[in-house]
């Protein structure tokens, strides 16, 4: 039975390789298909993930770069016993038949070559070494090992560790700067895997739809039928959004389809009468969740969320996110469902509470990620998700209790801890020789400065520039312990120092305001804001044309994606509405999503609206052309002005706007749009950009040929509450000339009220 086992893995593996040989290699043939093999790394040489996918469907090649695996920058390894590792996931309807890892790397000319390298060990198990060599020190280098697919498993570490000297007869300091390699984020994982047809079993979601072992973009089709109405999208969105979470820094999209795709999994929400005959579902009687087998390809899946009405179908989508259903089996009937209590303001499970101070310990995912080692370790990184909104206006900075501790070095030397949030440095305590419990500096309270405290600076034009933004913040905090070295010889500790954060130190967001100036599409970019306030969206419609097309619906799904990333829970209480049902009063805040003159809402709302898009007449044998009309009608001096843009198919703009509803004074819309539907697309998609992420401000956005544009245009708006005299503290603050005429004026009427005051007391004493 053993012997049978092992000839089938044998012949599993050497049919993975075969097919394998037969494709091109992807590094235009300066790698060989086996074995180690060295080439200095071409400039044309970039991180990539392409599939490649075997003739039948049998297997399929996924190439992962360091930088798409959390190594976003290269690694610095130092020192005789340094290390890092990878994590990387298997699916679990994927087998690895067959692995490589294609290594970019340099080191240093100093080092003693025939007793240096690298060992690579995949799960703690040593799988290869790679030697260096005198011809390419100093440059960088690549090299293609060969590794056991048998070590992978749903979870695993690949771990790179040096062993590295520059002398043999003399002994070495183990912190001598000749001590280096590093690893360039181009390096990559390239895994061969087999495709696995699992059971249809509710018991393993959200797998196969979404799988944790997966660090790529989740790209999940929906299918709706041909005219879904409010309801029915309200129920895909609550997926969508619960799919959001799950992804979390991964990504999402959902584009909508009108066929089951043959190749992929595929989400099916509709009700019972109106499922593709195809499938031969059973009767369905009630709120219905269900897994079924693509009819396309026997690895592939349906996600069956069904009922005998809209109301049974909105029900059966609320128990999959919530999870209040009997997930086993292949179907599930659900009876009912409770949501719970609405949210309160600002308290998404993402977000750090704001009702006093919080440990560190309810931050981080892990305790042991607040622990160090090593003379100069990666920074400890602390994520924190605060309101976009928290506003400072007194000048006061976030409280910051901190305690540490170290291994005291045993005379006055560099070693330090550097406090900086958002690579903005905040102070620096110095490491003292003393031991950390007898050491008054181990406890340290700050001030972080407020990430918005410059809101009110007259110089900024938006007011609270983009990257001050309070959504997306990191706290890091960098330990360097100075070697002990002493002589020659002497002081040389090859167990390295160790530091840690006490994860009963505190943060304290407390006691801030919420106000904002709007429009500012930085918050909307990074956190959904004002949206994301009430975290299940119970403040929020999206809007969307009377007859959307499929761009119009995935534009919607992708941005609860968005918010149930952002907030961390599904969207259950998000309204969806059509344009045609958009009615004063409506107190609610406005995602409107559209492209070209289907987007006909906004076409109403000149008066506040700096947009227009209009299909032009159609010229015989010429592309569909729009008119773009954009103008600041606030005169705030935009860069864009007031012009009318004319732009064929080729010329696509993707747009997205701010600005105040026309139906509630205190309430927000966002619009998403474009001039066809690719670029409402383009501008959706832009919102998973890091990169692009980071220049949205303004009340305009503008998505143009790969690149982005803000602009301030049109009027500003206030959200939020201040004392009253916090608001005239900020009047006064941008009129500085009337404030010193006012502080003049009070002066000179104190002055005269002091005189009148003592002259009548002198009177009373001379008895006049």
């Amino acid at each position: 039975m053993r012997s049978g086992l092992i000839i089938l893995l044998f012949c599993v593996a050497m049919a993975g390789r075969i097919a394998v040989a037969a494709q091109p290699p992807e590094d235009g043939g300066q790698a060989a298909s086996a074995g180690i093999v060295s080439t200095v790394l071409p400039s044309s040489a970039a991180a990539r993930s392409k599939p490649a996918v075997a003739q039948g469907g049998v297997y399929e090649t996924v190439t992962l770069p360091f930088s798409k695996l959390g190594a976003f920058r290269p690694i610095h390894l130092k020192g005789i016993t340094d290390s890092k590792s990878i994590g990387v996931g298997i699916r679990l309807d994927r087998v690895v038949t067959a692995a490589r890892l294609r290594l970019t790397y340099s080191y240093s000319p100093a080092l003693v070559f025939s007793v240096s390298h690298i060992r690579v060990l995949v799960n703690q198990q040593v799988v290869a070494t790679v030697p260096f060599t005198a011809a390419n020190a100093g440059s960088p280098v690549t090299q293609q090992i060969e590794l056991n697919p048998l070590f992978f498993t749903s979870f695993n570490q690949i771990t790179l560790e040096p062993v590295a000297h520059y002398t043999i007869d003399k002994c070495e300091d183990p912190a001598n700067s000749a001590l280096w390699v590093d690893i360039s984020p181009s390096s990559e994982l390239i895994l061969d895997e087999q495709a696995v047809a699992l059971p249809n079993d509710l018991g393993l979601l959200p797998a196969p739809f979404f799988d944790r072992g997966d660090t790529t973009r989740l790209v999940l089709p929906f299918m709706l039928g041909a005219a879904p109405n409010d309801q029915l999208l309200r129920s895909a969105g609550v997926v969508a959004s619960w799919f959001g979470v799950l992804t979390d820094y991964r990504g999402a999209r959902f584009p909508v389809v009108h066929a089951i795709p043959a190749d992929k999994n595929v989400v099916l929400i509709g009700k019972a009468a109106d499922l593709p005959p195809l499938l031969k579902i059973a009767a369905v009687d009630g709120p219905t969740i269900a897994i079924l087998s693509n009819p396309g390809t026997s690895d592939k899946k349906i996600l069956l969320i069904s009922g005998r009405n809209d109301q049974e179908v909105q029900t059966a989508a609320e128990a999959l996110v919530l999870g209040k259903a009997v997930l086993a089996g292949a179907r599930t009937t659900v009876d009912r469902v409770d949501i719970g209590p609405p949210r309160k303001p600002y308290d998404a499970p993402k977000w750090l509470p704001l009702d006093g101070p919080v440990q560190f310990k309810n931050i981080v995912a892990s305790p042991d990620v607040l622990q160090v080692r090593g003379g100069s370790p990666d920074p400890i990184r602390i994520d924190m998700h605060v309101p976009a909104d928290l506003f400072g206006w007194t000048g006061h900075g976030v409280p910051l209790d901190l305690k540490y501790r170290y291994t005291a070095p045993s005379v006055v030397n560099d070693s330090m801890l550097t406090v900086n949030i958002n690579d903005e440095l905040v102070k620096s305590y110095r490491l003292t020789p003393r031991r950390p419990e007898e050491d008054k500096s181990g406890f340290g309270f700050l001030r972080v400065p407020l990430l918005n405290d410059a809101a009110s600076h007259s110089g900024n034009a938006l007011n609270i520039p983009a990257f001050r933004v309070g959504s997306d913040n990191q706290l890091q905090l960098q330990f360097t312990l100075d070697s002990q070295k002493s002589g020659m010889c002497s002081g040389l500790a090859y167990n390295p120092a160790r530091a840690a954060i006490d994860p009963d130190s505190t943060i304290d967001f407390s006691g801030f305001a919420h106000y904002a100036v709007m429009p500012n599409l930085a918050f909307f970019a990074n956190s959904g804001f004002p949206f994301t306030t009430l975290a299940d969206l119970a403040g929020t419609a999206i809007v969307i044309p009377d007859h959307p097309d499929s761009s119009d619906l995935q534009a919607m799904l992708t941005v609860l994606g968005y918010m149930g990333k952002w907030t961390g829970i599904p969207a259950m209480r998000v309204q969806v509405l059509h344009s045609s049902q958009v009615r004063a009063p409506l107190d609610k805040d406005l995602i409107v999503i559209g492209s070209g003159p289907s987007a006909a809402l906004l076409e109403g709302w000149d008066s506040v609206s700096a947009l227009r898009i209009a299909a032009l007449p159609p010229i015989a044998g010429e592309p569909k052309r729009y008119a773009v009309s954009l103008m600041d009608k606030a005169g705030g001096g935009s860069k864009l002005g007031k012009q009318d843009v004319t732009l064929s198919q080729d010329g696509r703009l993707g747009i997205l706007m701010g600005l105040q509803s026309p139906l509630q004074k205190s309430r927000s819309i966002v619009a998403l749009t474009g001039t066809d539907p690719q670029g409402l697309l383009d501008v959706v998609n832009a919102l998973d950009d890091p990169g692009k992420v980071s220049v949205m401000k303004g009340g305009l956005v503008v998505a143009r040929d790969g690149k982005i544009e803000s602009a301030s245009i049109g009027g500003q708006y206030m959200v939020g509450d201040l004392p009253w005299y916090a608001q005239i503290w900020l009047v006064a603050i941008k009129h500085p000339m009337l404030l010193a005429l006012l502080g003049i004026l009070a002066g000179i009427l104190v002055s005269v009220g002091v005189f009148l005051g003592l002259q009548s007391l002198s009177s009373r004493r001379r008895g006049v």
